[in-house]
């Protein structure tokens, strides 16, 4: 058994980073879903984690009340929107609450009289993952029933295989979970957006983090895709610029179920913590890891894997592990909502992303006065920035129907836009294995692009 180097507790390093990021507690509440933790538990000898402050979390604006007025207009073709959320594949335990998200989204603003005089259709299809086509058939079915935007993918890589097919068609793509920073430049002639942050932000924060933590080395494993290597990439950058050192980064490729030699490699550069940038292959890494003697608050790992283990893994396999997810932690008054959409939700991961993907696709096209993918897009921005706050569709709807200008601020936190269609600010979620391996969170960092 080989067990990975101690190290001496150390102030680390830190370099201004760009993000100026904030170190805030949560309360959050039910298991296996993020709650508030009292402290951060003992990490391993060398490895101690700051523990919450007492400042409070991200909170939401208040919007308008009252009665929602009808639309001064109506529109002959109703706003159709189309999901390309994953139920099989890798990222398949997103699925549930990006699509809970989605269909709460559709529920209120249905409830609210619809947009431009007319329900709202939602038609939701799978996007698998990189190792099929599945992807392609269904936008080519969403593209078919003529809708005007599509949510998703939640996989950047997925992405990439069907944004250029989505935005050529004049169709708005708007994902609620890409985090590849590659999009920001992409040629997709307007169309693209997105509510999860670039991983240049849950890089940062992740890579500055372990180095607080007290780590000076780190080994990683990582999916050879655009997400795991752009985020490793952003990670490795801000760990080095905190004064740490990446002594071994192994790949792997979607489709592999062998990891012995990765890990093999990792553990021989005896590195201080160990970062897991995959997506369900953490499933067969983390027993490998732990089983070479490496303790689970040595491991560090991100949105792609961090889901209840419960079922996977023995009492006590990941008890103080630690990772990030992007967005605010979810509020206990949208989880109650979100469970009357799936009573069986278990995770709450984006689906505050994809929520108000939903409402800003819909504020959007009351603004436009269109339904068409184009017309909806050249409106996102007005309507998340600079005017009245407001987080609700009714509340947010209202106010552009009497004539003011809004600032949507949504479950996932404040949104802004850039011109490329990214937020410019967001909070980055830290969280931490319990006994039962399950996930409690532990702070919030806020950051700026």
């Amino acid at each position: 058994m080989t067990s990975l180097p101690q190290v001496a507790p150390r102030i680390a390093k830190l370099t201004a980073l760009s993000i100026g990021v904030a170190l805030l507690a949560t309360a959050c509440g039910g298991s296996p879903t993020p709650t508030s933790t009292g402290s951060a538990s003992a990490k391993a000898a060398g490895i101690s984690c700051p523990a919450p402050s007492a400042t409070g979390g991200a909170t939401t604006a208040p919007g308008a009340g009252g009665a929602v007025p009808p639309s001064s207009t109506t529109t002959e073709t109703p706003l159709k929107i189309g999901s390309l959320l994953p139920t099989t594949g890798s990222l398949a335990f997103l699925g549930p609450p990006e699509i809970a998200g989605v269909n709460l989204g559709i529920k209120e603003i249905n409830d609210a009289g619809g947009v431009l005089g007319k329900p709202v259709e939602v038609i939701h299809r799978d996007s698998g993952d990189t190792k099929t086509d599945i992807a392609t058939q269904s936008t080519t079915a969403l593209l078919g029933q003529g809708v005007s935007a599509i949510v998703g993918a939640a996989s950047s890589g997925v992405s990439k295989t069907v944004i250029n097919q989505i935005t050529g068609a004049g169709v708005l793509q708007f994902s609620p979970a890409n985090t590849s920073p590659d999009f920001t430049t992409w040629d997709d002639k307007g169309l693209y957006w997105r509510t999860a942050p670039s991983d240049v932000l849950q890089g940062k924060v992740l890579g500055n983090y372990m180095a607080t933590c007290g780590a000076q080395t780190v080994g990683m494993i990582v999916l050879n895709d655009a997400y795991g290597t752009g985020l490793a990439k952003n990670v490795q950058a801000a760990f080095e610029a905190a004064g740490g050192k990446v002594v071994a980064q192994e790949l792997f490729n979607e489709g592999d179920s062998q990891f012995s030699s990765q890990v093999d490699k990792v553990i021989a550069a005896k590195p201080d913590a160990i970062a897991l940038i995959t997506f369900d292959q953490a499933k067969s890494i983390v027993p490998l890891v732990t089983g070479k003697g490496v303790k689970p608050t040595q491991l560090f790992m991100v949105d792609g894997n961090m889901v209840d283990y419960s079922k996977d893994f023995q009492p006590g396999t990941l008890k103080g592990a630690e990772g990030t997810i992007p967005g605010t932690f979810a509020k206990e008054d949208f989880k109650k909502k979100l469970l009357t959409i799936d009573p069986a939700l278990k995770d709450y991961t984006y689906a505050g992303e994809s929520y108000d993907a939903l409402n800003l696709i819909a504020l959007a096209t009351e603004e436009a006065k269109s339904t068409k993918g184009v017309d909806i897009a050249k409106h996102l921005k007005d309507v998340s920035e600079v005017g009245e706050k407001c987080n609700t569709f009714p509340s947010c709807v209202t106010l552009l129907r009497n004539g003011k200008d809004i600032d949507y601020d949504g479950q996932s936190g404040p949104i802004t836009f850039s011109d490329a269609g990214d937020p410019t600010e967001a909070y980055i979620g830290i969280y931490e294995y319990q006994d039962d391996n399950t996930f409690k969170a532990v702070k919030e960092e806020f950051g700026k692009l």
